[in-house]
């Protein structure tokens, strides 16, 4: 069989055994469940968006939060859960994964990866047929596909294509970038999507305050996607404190959010760098932390994102002392 528009349009509407065996297989149990055909539409609005450049579709921020828009405007009688269609699409043959290293037996498996948290944890990306991925570069073939999921799973819905429009990842951004960062309540954050949501958004917001770059050892890299080696660190660690305040972050490279978190280096009030005694280093090729002793870490340009003092006493006092 030819894998092409009229192909994928067969695959995206509902499989009926008599008529299209080869569509959508959804849960019935409870009606029909709608986690596909939403995941489909957030997959394509983000290809669209140019924030999915290449066929390896991850269970991202902006991915749950697109999901999750759709998911309250189009079924707000269930709760939204990406795991279950992120899982269970490789059943309908275009979706595979890529498995993180050490987990292709259970990939292979029949265990049942359904949670956020497994499914980070087992693979690397998700991808479609490379048929499927060269249609959905064209905008025509897309909108193609759009329609065909909305007239078949949302034939009583309006409005679809301006939900589709608004980016709801891109907004918490900004409101947080506005208000400085957020201190959450626990009760806000009760589930493993909006926790993949916020944790994003802290690493957006950090890293490019800091422009991409660690402010230990002003090491940048980016990819042509915008994806970075730094990560957005707490300060006050988000466990104890739930405090995504931009003060209270760190744009580090892997090597020196690790050694941070741990208490091998710590900064002091006039933001200088301190290391810890009886460190053994070999660094043939970089410069040792222990070289770094009493130089500035690389500051944000606003000065209203410096790094809390408050925040860097406590983590001098209860992470670089007992460390």
């Amino acid at each position: 069989m030819i894998k092409d528009l009229a192909y994928y349009c067969k695959k995206f509407a509902p499989r009926i055994k008599q008529t299209n065996p080869s569509g959508l297989n959804v849960n019935r149990s409870l009606g029909t469940a709608p986690n596909k055909p939403i995941l489909l539409l957030s997959i394509i609005e983000l290809i669209s968006r140019g924030e999915i450049r290449k066929n390896q579709i991850l269970l991202s921020g902006e991915l749950v939060a697109t999901f999750m828009n759709l998911w309250r405007h189009l079924e707000p009688t269930r709760k939204p859960d990406i795991g279950q269609p992120f899982f269970y699409l490789r059943s309908d043959g275009f979706w595979h994964f890529q498995p993180n290293p050490g987990f292709e037996l259970a990939i292979n498996s029949k265990a049942k990866l359904v949670s956020a948290g497994a499914i980070k944890q087992a693979i690397e990306y998700a991808y479609l047929d490379d048929k499927l991925w060269q249609i959905l570069q064209d905008s025509h073939n897309r909108s193609v596909l759009i329609q065909v999921l909305i007239d078949e799973w949302f034939s009583g819905a309006s409005n679809i294509e301006g939900i589709l429009q608004v980016n709801a990842f891109a907004e918490l951004q900004e409101e947080l970038e506005r208000a400085g960062g957020k201190i959450y309540q626990p009760s806000e954050l009760d589930s493993e999507q909006k926790i993949i949501v916020r944790d994003a958004a802290f690493r957006k917001i950090v890293t490019a305050t800091y422009n991409f770059s660690c402010a230990f050892c002003g090491h940048q890299i980016l990819d042509i996607n915008g994806q970075g080696i730094v990560d957005g660190a707490h300060i006050l660690p988000f466990s104890k404190f739930y405090d995504d305040k931009i003060d209270n972050g760190l744009a580090l490279c892997k090597t020196h959010h690790w050694a941070f978190d741990r208490g091998w280096f710590s900064i002091e009030d006039d933001y200088s760098i301190i290391v810890m005694d009886g460190l053994r280093e070999q660094a043939p090729n970089c410069k040792p932390m222990h070289d770094f002793v009493g130089e500035q870490i690389m500051l944000p340009a606003q000065t209203q994102y410096y790094p809390r003092v408050e925040a860097l006493k406590w983590h001098r006092e209860n992470i670089f002392n007992a460390a």
